[in-house]
């Protein structure tokens, strides 16, 4: 079945494919799948295609015909599912995208992952996809290659690995991050199974190329992977770190054979100025042609670049803005050099260039100097692939990266790239976001030539560009459809023109066979012009014939001159031919052809309008093959005079073609030097043609006779004839030239009229009489019109005085001065101008204060702007304003204020001179504008509100008169009248919103009207977002903007315009409140294929929507359907759908009736159809009664496509369905409702017997709660104050640095005073510099895996190497290896595996892990210690503190004996106060000296002794200050001021109670302090009084406690007894005894009291729901893997969980909280401490503790609970084992940031130091382990330490 599918679909693709040809003609082979394509790729054997698309493997021939396809997909799968899958819940049918396709033709095989099942691959063939190779799910995480999200992309390469001598194929990967993938960036993956390793197995463990988990930081995007010369090459883009989120392109290098990534270096690419384009976004490695490897090289920026040498050339844009790319090149052997001096100066210099910091470390947190290694210059090439002591990964600082200028840039997103080289040429094809693919010809100039044809659909087209084998085709793949077209088009073009047009690389002129080729397609390509290369846009052509040009009445040879011909052969034949006449062409030694022309009777007639004929003479070799063409002309004299009918003669002897003029006949004729004769006129003998010319006078009046006189010349021949002139105005009359004396002629006149304008040319033509041949006439005049544009006097009278123009009173009319008849009564030009007349005043209101121009319009108003004397407005004077003058017609002035008492309208009067006035028949009004409203009154910041003024009189003036400002920003007036509309500008001021501001109208200079507090300017809208992203062309989506501030708005438009042309696309809004406008989208015009950036504006604020796309318009196939009915489902095919339309935006209409558009894919549409009987949209009568055909007609928005017609049919007999529906519905539904009744009914009497026995428990629980209910809730509410706002910042938690010196140092034999606490190292100014170095060396050195485990093995054989000194190694080692975590773990975990080798086969494996016997198991203590610190802070911390406190503060609220260390409230049996001491609590009234009145209340009992109650004092008053940093009980005084005068309050003084031998301790009980008494703090030496006192009470207390007989509340048992033994019986002692065992069950009351807190603090730990610290599932799983390996039962594995977490961190820390947090523990506390340490011991063991009456008190205080903790922690290691495991990447990559975070932090160099110590110490034994292992003598470690030792001892050693 399949194959019959893939049949068809082939066939179907075929005939596209073949429709497509007959359009374009260019031949293009298509193949379309039903997914989208992820990856291409192709066999370089068999030239086959591979497809990798979503759930689809296509294998295509290299003529795209599908030959097998494999399904992917969709699987069973889930985000967080470890396969394999049936193990898993929640999984959902997903689809399989392809991740990677690679092609393994060593074993005919092709590399498959996708993106389920965490990124698996398979092998398939590579001759039969279908047939699967290798696939298995159950390899675990090693083996999981790609991605499961689909944002990230995985690129590979394959390679060859070697090992012990044999060679393995594999391939290597580059990997972005995803949220649940590896954090490996690179790894190297196995494709056979080799002893431990299985296929696709990661082989190369560098845990320093990884990225950080669970953080957005380098965000890596893999985009090619390439090979070269024994380098494997990764381009992708990433950023710095995490501090900036701009992406930088990155190439990085690795040594083909490093094991190990050392050689993993990184450079920076910067592509274009100021590295504009920044992201790489597809990339081709190729040669480039010799011509652009001389550019690149003469350029200078490249380095030197041959033919064969390798160019990376790349695609970019800038990550934030697609709107144009660029393509860069990179030469190979730059990429290297630069890697080169990275590498060598990180080596050599300290990571220095020119004295600039070069290299970084990337992944890496250390802030310290890793460049500390100084290999010498000559010994860098044994490190070209690094080392293991070496630093590694290496990368680019920017000052560093290797810079491009941009070759080619491209409006839009450039997404792939291919390079070809033709004829020494390079071409580069770029493929865009809109599937279109450019030709690129790469030089000095770089530029587009071309665009492959295609129907583009504005798909991207994918980064993978491939050639065919003979690179003479080009595969071209989109979303859904891989493409095969050629790379030229050459053959289409059939001349030498179009061809050289093309400027295509490819093409050239093929002389000889006339064909537009391939030079290899050329047989004479390599002679001389035989082939003219296209760009060069040359071509074989004519440049000149001799005789240039030829009559057409005559015949002759001509001569061709072809410069540029091709070297002819004897055997070539050359033709002419001239239309149909043949001649044979013949060469000359000269390189010209010759060629007879034709007969004067086959060349072609004259056009009427020229004087010759172009005839094309074409130059033909071999009959077929045409050489050249260009057009000769044959001309025809008689034609010339056509062309100046008046001036016959001089137009035949200028002529260009040598014509002769016979003045006798008056013809035209060729050049003959036989004819001669004063008749003849030679050519080029202009002056001798008889001709008139000169007339006078050249102006002439209309409507007056005026005699015209001229002279003629050259007239010997024409003695005694008659001539005639005329002229078009004298309609077709002709008058009779008069001859004068001498050359003289006149002409009596003509009476002309026109009034079409106020003067025109008139051309004469003179006549023989006597032939009525025409003769040469140049008699040129000009006639005017006085009355055109002079309709007053005045104007009349300002006219020239050339044309002789008067006012003539008699007529009102400006006339030429002989038509005005005055009677000779008086000359008209004197005649003065009547009186002026106004006929406008505008305006016709001005203000009050004046200040205003106004315009006086009329007739007479003056002839000079002098000659206006006076203007008057309603009797008061109006300055002239001159410049604005125009005579006669207007007068502007300027009004000025009229006085309040004097009449406010009249008229306008103006005087000129001569005294003459005139008025105006209309009046001017003075008033004022008086504005009333302003709307609106608020606006937006941008401005471009339109706001109208209402009021009175507000058209007073004009409006040019009126600004208007709104508090100093201005208004643009748009409207005056009765209302006056302004827009606003921009208000530019800080203060938004505005105050309110005054609104001012100003009229003219003097008048101004305000309206205060009348508008305010506020923030302007805010964007937030648009939806959705994209239109199609045709436009009419509904775009909807959402955001805020919407209601200021009072025009929104949305506006677009392309690249390509100017207009701008305009769609107003249609929908709008104050969060959403809406908009439809404009249609654009995409036939420019131009780049559209779409705005808005909201009033002036303009805003572009990014990103938004035009997409072109989708394309719809012929429905095929034709018959619908109401049960059908209407399917619509085609292309682009879901570009940009929703099936809910889609609308469909048969007929006139619309359907329901149910489910819009990208190439397919499925329609319900309508429900009733549709009809055409337009009816027409019809006869017959058979089914109308109907429009099914598609809208997305403003498109409408008819994609076929169709036939409606109602359905038939339905009946049966209308009846079968209720029979088998109804009693259906009937049956669940009673079924739902009954469950329902049922459940709620099982809930109602449930609350019953729930009610029961919780009040017998209510019974058993009681009893500590009291003091739970009294302990609840006084730790109010600890537990409101514990936050982080309130739990005093110590640093990562004093947690590990407290962890690591404090319990070391110097304690707080460990030298790798306090930091200090004795070492001598001088040798300073030496010992850093030597250190970093040795650091170096501890960093080599070979080193350290030598080391350790020869200090654990030693015998004086005792558990303290492994303690005490391992915890330095710790701090030294800080730096590198990963490395560290390394280095535990091989020592761990070799220690339980010997447990399991040697001792007893239950014991392993117990004690820190070795190195190691400290180490794995630290470890855990390093890794729970953050879990500690975020998780529980807060449960433990809580703890503490509480324990503390129970512990106090009740007696606490200073002396022995007991207390009444306790949780320890042994620490349980055996006397029943009475006291009663005190609140004191704290006043602390010197800092202020306020004082602070403090609870404390009166039996507390003084110090006691200094420390309660303390941690109350400081309670907001670390322990650390509070005074110390010794450092302050206490004094009691009852009276007038103080009592300094102390343990012991000289009032202290004498019992016997004992003295009692002082208590505020023996000094008699009341309730709410005030005591005043005081630091010692605060006052000099305070100081002597307080020294003498010290002294005096030193001395009193010098005898150690005293006590605080119980005197020691031991001298009870003796007392007792003096006076009473046994009966007595053994009563004295029990008494304790009373006392017992508070025990009980403060186990209920804090059983919440303990509990709170064991879930915290044992819960793993919540957050699991990596550290602990990592190793549990390594414990598990280990355990199964050696076959260890599940108890011991338990045991081995317990003894590395429980027993080894949480017990430490319980007992221990002031490691963790700056707290001072008593030791009442840690007695307390104790027994919940030793309760989460005892849960942790897996044997049954057996409970008697003898037990210990403690044991039976916990024993109800321990079978629950033991739960919690069986289900705590269950649980943990079931998580989803963390890989070593994860591991490493989380231990990566512990270092980088906190490694400077910490004493490294003390550590270092010290642990050489040991080094030295065991120094021989450590050289004979080194001498006697190979690989420590491969990587002279023995040397490198001796040197060290040279250095850190000052002495010579014998190297």
């Amino acid at each position: 079945m399949a194959s019959w599918v893939s049949f068809l679909l082939f066939l179907f693709c075929q005939s596209i494919s073949q429709a497509q040809e007959v359009i374009s003609s260019i031949p293009i082979i298509e193949f379309t799948t039903e997914t989208p394509i992820n990856n291409v790729v192709q066999d370089p054997q068999t030239g086959r295609i591979y497809l990798g698309a979503v759930n689809t493997i296509f294998q295509l021939g290299p003529s795209l015909r599908l030959e097998a396809r494999a399904e992917t997909g969709p699987k069973e799968d889930a985000r967080t599912c470890t396969p394999p899958a049936s193990a898993c819940q929640d999984t959902k049918l997903l689809p399989n995208h392809n991740k990677l396709l690679l092609v393994h033709p060593s074993n005919g095989s092709l590399i498959v992952c996708g993106s389920r099942y965490r990124g698996i691959c398979s092998l398939l063939n590579l001759t039969n996809v279908e047939q699967q190779l290798y696939y298995s799910d159950s390899k675990g995480e090693r083996t999981y290659v790609a991605s499961i999200e689909d944002n990230v992309n995985v690129v590979g390469v394959m390679s060859n690995y070697s090992k012990d001598g044999q060679t393995f194929s594999v391939f290597l990967v580059g990997k972005g991050y995803g949220s649940l993938d590896s954090t490996k960036l690179i790894s190297t993956r196995i494709l056979e199974d080799f002893r431990d390793w299985v296929v696709f197995e990661s082989i190369i463990e560098a845990s320093t190329v990884q990225t950080t988990p669970f953080v957005p930081r380098y965000l890596h995007d893999f985009r090619h992977a390439f090979k070269e010369d024994g380098f494997v090459y990764f381009l992708f883009s990433r950023t710095l770190d995490g501090t900036d989120n701009k992406n930088l392109t990155y190439v990085s290098r690795l040594c083909e054979d490093d094991h190990h990534y050392y050689s993993h270096t990184e450079l920076q690419l910067n592509c274009g100025p100021n590295n504009r384009y920044n992201k790489v976004q597809a990339a081709y490695v190729a040669s480039p042609g010799k011509e652009l490897a001389r550019f690149m090289t003469e350029s200078g920026t490249y380095g030197k670049v041959v033919s064969w040498s390798k160019v990376l050339f790349i695609v970019a844009s800038p990550d934030d803005d697609d709107s144009d790319s660029a393509l860069c090149m990179y030469s190979l052997n730059s990429i290297n050099e630069r890697l080169v001096d990275i590498i060598s100066a990180c080596y050599s210099d300290s990571g220095k260039i020119s004295g600039y910091p070069a290299v970084d470390i990337p992944y890496s947190y250390k802030n310290d100097e890793f460049c500390t290694s100084k290999i010498a210059k000559d010994m860098l090439e044994n490190f070209k692939c690094g080392a293991d002591f070496l630093p590694s990964p290496l990368a680019s600082k920017p000052r560093f990266a290797l810079k491009a200028d941009a070759v080619l840039t491209k409006l839009g997103l450039l997404t792939a790239v291919a390079i070809a080289v033709e004829n020494d040429h390079t071409i580069a094809f770029l493929g865009n976001n809109q599937g279109e693919v450019f030709k690129v010809h790469l030089t000095r100039e770089s530029h587009v030539y071309s665009k492959i044809p295609g129907d583009t659909m504005g798909e991207k087209v994918n980064k993978n560009l491939l050639f065919d084998r003979s690179h003479s085709h080009l595969y071209i793949t989109t979303e859904k459809r891989i493409s095969k077209v050629p790379v030229q088009t050459c053959l289409q073009k059939k001349d030498c023109q179009s061809c050289a047009k093309l400027t295509d690389p490819y093409c050239g002129w093929c002389v000889l066979e006339g064909r537009c080729t391939r030079r290899s397609e050329c047989r004479r390509a390599e002679e001389k012009n035989g082939w003219l290369w296209s760009p060069r846009q040359q071509c074989v052509k004519i440049v000149s014939f001799y005789p240039p040009s030829l009559s057409c009445k005559k015949t002759q040879k001509v001569k061709i001159n072809i410069p540029s011909l091709p070297i002819i052969g004897l055997s070539d034949r050359l033709q002419c031919n001239i239309r149909s006449f043949q001649s044979e062409g013949t060469m000359s030694d000269s390189g010209q052809i010759s060629c007879n022309l034709p007969h004067p009777s086959l060349i072609p007639q004259t056009p009427e309008d020229q004087d010759f004929v172009a005839v094309a003479i074409a130059v033909f070799i071999n009959e077929t093959v045409r050489l050249a063409t260009r057009e000769f002309k044959f001309y025809n004299c008689a034609a010339t005079v056509k062309k100046s009918e008046n001036t016959p003669c001089m137009s035949c002897v200028a002529s260009q073609w040598g014509c002769q003029w016979n003045t006798f006949d008056h013809t035209c004729s060729d050049m003959d030097d036989s004819v001669v004769g004063p008749n003849i006129i030679k050519h080029r003998q202009v002056r001798k043609c008889p001709q008139f010319e000169n007339p006078d006078p050249v102006l002439i009046p209309v409507g007056y006779k005026t005699r015209i006189s001229f002279e003629g010349i050259n007239l010997d021949l024409y003695q005694g004839r008659v001539f005639t002139i005329g002229t078009e105005l004298m309609r077709n009359v002709e008058e009779e030239v008069n001859f004068e004396d001498g050359p003289f002629y006149t002409f009596s006149g003509f009476n002309f009229s026109y009034n079409k304008s106020p003067e025109t040319n008139v051309l004469f033509y003179v006549k023989d009489k006597e032939s009525g041949k025409k003769m040469d006439s140049t008699l040129n005049v000009t006639l005017y019109n006085c009355s055109m544009g002079r309709e007053d006097c005045s104007l009349c009278k300002n006219s020239d005085p050339k044309y002789r123009c008067v006012w003539c009173a008699k007529q009102k009319a400006c006339v030429y001065e002989k038509l005005c008849n005055t009677q000779g009564l008086e000359d008209p030009s004197d005649i003065e101008c009547p009186d002026p007349q106004i006929t406008d005043i505008i305006p016709r209101f001005g203000p009050m204060l004046g200040g205003i121009s106004i315009t006086i319009r009329g007739s007479n108003l003056g002839i000079h702007k002098e000659d206006i004397k006076s203007i008057m407005v309603v009797g008061e004077p109006c300055i002239h304003q001159e410049e604005k003058y125009s005579v006669s017609t207007s007068v502007v002035c300027e009004i000025g204020p009229v006085h309040i008492k004097n009449t406010h309208w009249g008229q306008v009067e103006v005087e000129v001179k001569g005294g003459k006035r005139g008025t105006s028949s209309m009046f001017f009004t003075y008033r004022d504008p008086i504005p009333e409203e302003v709307k609106p009154a608020r606006g937006p910041k941008a401005g471009g509100t339109l706001i109208t003024i209402s009021g009175r009189f507000l058209d007073t003036g004009s409006r040019d008169d009126v600004q208007v400002t709104i508090g100093g920003v201005d208004c643009t007036v748009e409207y005056f009248g009765a209302e006056i509309t302004c827009r606003t500008g921009e208000y530019r001021a800080d203060k938004v919103p505005s105050d309110l501001l005054t609104v001012t109208l100003k009229y003219g200079k003097n008048t101004t009207k305000t309206f205060p507090e009348a508008f305010q300017f506020l923030e302007n809208p805010i964007v937030l977002d648009h939806q959705p992203k994209g239109s199609f062309v045709c436009g009419g989506r509904n775009i909807v903007v959402t955001g805020s501030g919407f209601d200021l708005i009072q025009t929104a438009v949305m506006k677009v315009h392309g690249d390509k042309s100017t207009a701008i696309e305009v769609s107003d809004a249609h929908e709008k409140n104050d969060t959403v406008i809406q908009f439809r989208s404009p249609t654009v015009n995409n036939t420019l294929n131009q780049h559209f950036r779409t705005y808005i504006q909201l009033d002036n604020m303009v805003k572009e929507l990014k990103p938004f796309e035009y997409h072109p318009d989708p394309y719809f196939n012929v429905l095929t359907k034709k018959v619908i009915t109401e049960a059908s489902i209407i399917i619509v095919t085609g292309r682009g759908f879901s570009k940009a339309m929703t099936a809910k935006e889609a609308q469909a209409f048969v007929g006139d009736v619309p359907c329901q558009v149910n489910t819009l894919q990208d190439d397919k549409l499925f329609l319900d159809p309508p429900s009733t009987q549709p009809r055409a949209r337009s009816r027409r009568q019809r006869r017959d009664t058979r089914p109308e055909l109907l429009d099914l007609m598609i809208k997305f928005g403003k498109g409408e496509w008819v994609v076929g017609s169709v036939q409606y049919e109602k359905k038939k007999n339905d009946l049966s369905f209308y009846i079968i529906i209720p029979a088998v519905i109804v009693p259906m539904l009937l049956i669940i409702t009673i079924s739902f009744y009954c469950y329902r009914r049922k459940s709620q009497q099982a809930e109602r017997e449930y609350e019953k026995v729930k009610h029961q428990l919780e009040n017998l629980e209510e019974s058993v709660r009681d009893r500590c209910k009291k003091e739970f809730t009294d302990l609840m509410i006084e730790m109010e104050d600890h537990t409101n706002d514990l936050s982080e910042g309130r739990i005093p938690f110590l640093d990562y640095k004093n947690y590990t010196d407290r962890v690591f140092f404090l319990p070391s034999k110097d304690g707080a005073n460990d030298v790798m606490i306090t930091g200090k190292l004795d070492i001598p100014e001088a040798r300073r510099v030496t010992v850093t170095q030597a250190l970093n060396q040795f650091s170096n050195l501890l960093n080599s895996k070979t080193f350290l485990i030598n080391f350790i093995r020869t200090l654990e054989r030693s015998h004086d190497f005792n558990a303290r000194a492994k303690v005490y190694f391992a915890s330095l080692l710790t701090v030294a290896l800080h730096g590198k975590l990963e490395y560290y773990t390394d280095i535990m975990r091989t020592l761990l595996l070799e220690l339980m080798e010997e447990y399991v086969h040697s001792k007893n494996p239950k014991l392993m892990l117990r004690r820190s016997e070795t190195v190691v198991e400290r180490m794995l203590c630290n470890w855990m210690s390093i890794c729970l610190y953050q879990f500690l802070k975020d998780s529980a911390g807060e449960p433990l503190y809580k703890l503490f406190r509480a324990i503390k503060h129970q512990i106090e609220k009740g007696p606490v004996d200073a002396r022995v260390k007991k207390a009444k409230y306790t949780l320890n049996d042994t620490g349980l106060l055996g006397d029943d001491v009475e006291y009663s609590v005190l609140t004191l009234q704290v006043l602390v000296q010197g800092e202020g009145p306020d004082v602070t209340p403090v609870k404390v009992l009166n039996c507390d002794t003084i110090s006691q109650v200094k420390e309660k004092i303390i941690e109350q008053v400081y309670k907001n200050l670390p322990y650390s940093l509070r005074p110390k009980v010794d450092s302050v005084t206490l004094e009691w001021r009852p009276g007038s005068t103080g009592q300094i309050l102390s343990d012991l003084d000289l009032t202290s109670q004498k019992e016997g031998r004992w003295k009692r301790i002082n208590t505020l009980a023996h000094y008699n302090v009341r309730d709410n008494a005030t005591l005043v703090l005081s630091r010692v030496g605060h006052t000099q009084q305070n100081y002597d006192q307080n020294q003498e009470n010290h002294e005096e207390r030193n001395a009193l406690l010098e005898d150690d007989k005293v006590f605080h509340l119980v005197r020691p048992t031991d001298e009870l007894d003796e007392i007792k033994s003096k006076r009473g019986s046994i009966k007595d002692k053994s009563m004295t005894k029990a008494i304790t065992e009373i006392y017992l069950t508070r025990l009980l009351s403060v186990k209920g009291t804090l059983q919440q807190f303990v509990d709170d603090f064991f879930r915290s730990v044992l819960c793993s729901g919540a957050v699991v610290p990596p550290a602990v599932k990592y190793f549990f799983d390594f414990l598990d893997e280990q355990a199964m390996k050696h076959q260890v039962d599940e108890e011991t594995i338990h045991i081995w969980k317990t003894n590395s977490l429980p027993l080894r961190f949480w017990v430490n820390i319980l007992k221990n909280p002031h490691f963790i947090f700056d707290v001072h523990v008593s030791e009442v506390v840690d007695a307390s401490l104790s027994v919940i340490a030793q309760t989460f011991m005892d849960a942790c063991t897996k044997s049954e503790h057996k409970l008697s009456r003898d037990s210990p008190s403690n044991k039976l205080l916990y024993a109800k609970e321990i079978s629950t903790y033991k739960k919690m922690v069986d289900d705590y290691y269950k649980g943990i084992r079931q998580m989803v495991p963390v890989s070593d990447q994860d591991m490493n990559t989380h231990l990566a940031e512990v270092s980088r975070s906190h490694t400077d932090k910490l004493n490294t160099q003390v550590a270092l130091h010290q642990l050489y110590q040991y080094a030295s110490k065991y120094y021989d034994g450590i050289i004979a382990s080194l001498d006697e292992d190979p690989a420590a003598q491969s990587k002279q470690l023995t040397l490198r330490l001796q040197q060290i030792a040279a250095a850190l001892e000052n002495k010579v050693t014998d190297l």
